[in-house]
């Protein structure tokens, strides 16, 4: 495996806490600390524009393939729906008054799902954009959603170091996955749904079996916490990024450490917390505290 910068994508002022590719090819939005979310172009490795002023800081980003809305979860609690038809933010959800910290929708029921500190997740449907349930998770915060390929299942990592899975379909509790000795940061699913991989501020990652809700393996991935996990689109890769700065490419077939992407193996990276990533074919996208968006060209 070899990894190569490509580009360095700069402009916020303060730390990024979001990335999400837009529905539309060779886009890219990211948000954080700072006064609007931002459009770039992956294809000339750009700044477009800043798509819309916010007044708190941007935690969630989502852009729901079937819709043409792109949805910023704020500090603040509100949740801006931007429409691209439209060009202009359309409708402010205002449910949660604490910080909103994930975004994710299942196609198949129409529905978008936010993550607050407030311990809820609260369910809206995407035709009509009106609240259609409130769950209560935990007593503490919710920081992670990820919904299983075939949408039947969802699981939520919260503060209180759990990982909670529910039925997608009626949104009944099945399992808390107990393990993480600290609050769980980020939550994937594999994407042949037989996994779901977890990474804690405990720096651990775990792997757990879907039919069992049995701990798979353990993986002391980082030195520090894991802020984000994310599979590569079609090859059997799975990567993390942690708050000790580092990138690490992983088999998602045997769980072994394939690349470290970090300074001190000469790579030009992260001097800060990486907090986001995101796969645009074999380009691993990054972004942290240091205010940059780093793309890395992954060849197999």
């Amino acid at each position: 495996m070899e990894v190569q910068k490509i580009a360095e994508l700069t402009g916020h002022s303060n730390p990024i806490f979001s990335l999400e590719l837009s529905q539309k090819p060779g886009i890219l939005f990211s948000g954080g600390n700072d006064k609007g979310l931002v459009e770039w172009s992956l294809e000339t490795n750009s700044f477009i524009k800043v798509m819309f002023p916010v007044m708190a800081s941007i935690y969630a980003i989502h852009c729901p393939a079937s819709y043409p809305l792109m949805f910023a979860g704020l500090r603040s609690g509100e949740v801006l729906v931007f429409n691209f038809i439209e060009q202009k933010i359309t409708h402010r959800l205002r449910h949660h008054i604490k910080p909103v910290f994930d975004i994710k929708s299942s196609a198949k029921k129409d529905e978008l799902l936010i993550a607050c500190e407030d311990g809820t997740v609260s369910v809206w449907s995407l035709k009509t954009l009106e609240l259609v349930h409130s769950i209560k998770v935990s007593n503490d915060t919710v920081r992670c959603i990820t919904i299983n390929p075939a949408e039947d299942r969802v699981a939520f990592g919260c503060r209180d170091n759990r990982v909670v899975i529910y039925d997608l379909e009626d949104y009944s509790p099945i399992k808390a996955l107990i393990g993480h000795t600290m609050s769980v940061f980020s939550l994937q699913y594999s994407p042949t749904g037989d996994y779901l991989v977890s990474g804690a501020r405990d720096a651990q990652v775990k792997i757990w079996d879907n039919k069992t809700y049995s701990l798979i393996q353990n993986i002391p991935a980082h030195l520090f916490a894991v802020n984000h996990i994310t599979f590569h689109p079609n090859q059997p890769y799975f990567a993390t990024a942690s708050m000790d700065k580092s990138i690490k490419i992983w088999d998602a077939v045997d769980f072994k450490l394939r690349k470290i992407i970090s300074r001190e193996k000469g790579y030009a990276g992260h001097v800060l917390s990486i907090n986001k990533l995101a796969w645009n074919g074999n380009q691993l996208l990054s972004a942290g505290d240091d205010k940059k968006v780093i793309i890395w060209d992954v060849s197999f």
